[in-house]
């Protein structure tokens, strides 16, 4: 029986399409624009993150856009005509993009009540909020019980990043100008966080190969004793992050609720803001 219920996403949750379309998700695409071309993430095949990272190590333009709110009325009207009553709206942090801003405001032209919520996250923080969300309407559960559930297990889980150079995160307006020159002064591989939906320094070390030793015991400290999901993801470094899931998958084997980690690239639109190097680790307690 359909959900009365739609649930809407946009693409930096980094759910793959196989697992959208399984879970009944739509997925709103953000744009990454390359030199003077724009790209739907996720939607238009050129939008890979091999291509940003080769634009970016050029110092090809590189830029990121949200959806307009048209694009979210559509995927609500969408939903409306498919015999939803009400739609569940879970997007990355407002602090990091104007997507949550823009379901909002699309959200007051729906044909249905939207029920558009801001995770404070990003990329499969996320993505495993919304799927807390499906789980409980695959249970028959309201729009209210699923947005609890998805910020709830949000609210819980740890967002772990490492980058080569604070350089992209500062083309981005992500980090200060101040942070990203006194890394590069210090020669230091920060340690970044997901902190009340805003990017923080965790830690500072002096070499890359120290860092991802941080970033596997760090990530072992936030599960605990619980069972967790856990995604490792990367752009342009899958040695360093598949020898990071490795120990995890070593050193978590009893925790893992799935009995494994998800190992990937992170997508165009998150990729344009970190840079090549980039490894992240996303523990995400059930």
């Amino acid at each position: 029986m359909p959900r009365t219920v739609a649930l809407v996403t946009d693409s930096t949750a980094l759910l793959p399409s196989a697992v959208a379309a399984q879970r009944d998700i739509t997925v709103v695409p953000l744009q990454v624009i390359v030199g003077a071309t724009s790209y739907d993430e996720g939607v238009d095949p050129e939008a890979t993150p091999e291509t940003i990272a080769v634009a970016l190590r050029d110092w090809t333009p590189v830029s990121t856009s949200r959806p307009t709110p048209a694009v979210f009325a559509e995927a609500y009207e969408a939903a409306a005509r498919s015999g939803a009553e009400r739609v569940l709206s879970i997007h990355l942090s407002g602090e990091m993009s104007g997507t949550f801003e823009s379901a909002q405001l699309a959200a007051r032209e729906s044909p249905v009540p939207v029920l558009a919520i801001d995770t404070r996250q990003l990329g499969m923080a996320t993505g495993y909020a919304v799927l807390a969300a499906a789980d409980v309407l695959d249970r028959g559960g309201s729009a209210e019980e699923a947005a609890g559930a998805a910020l709830t297990r949000a609210d819980a889980t740890t967002s772990l990043f490492y980058v080569d150079t604070l350089e992209y995160l500062r083309r981005g307006g992500r980090i200060g100008s101040a942070a990203a020159l006194l890394g590069s002064a210090l020669a230091v591989k920060p340690l970044l966080e997901i902190v009340d939906g805003r990017i923080a320094t965790r830690e500072k070390v002096r070499t890359a190969g120290r860092a991802l030793g941080r970033l596997e015991e760090l990530a072992v400290a936030a599960a605990g004793e619980r069972q967790v999901d856990v995604a490792v993801a990367h752009l342009a470094n899958p040695d360093r992050a598949e020898s990071l899931a490795t120990n995890l998958r070593k050193r978590l084997a009893p925790n893992l609720a799935d009995g494994d980690l998800v190992v990937g690239e992170v997508g165009a639109v998150i990729g344009a803001h970190v840079g090549p190097g980039m490894v992240a680790v996303v523990v995400a307690p059930r």
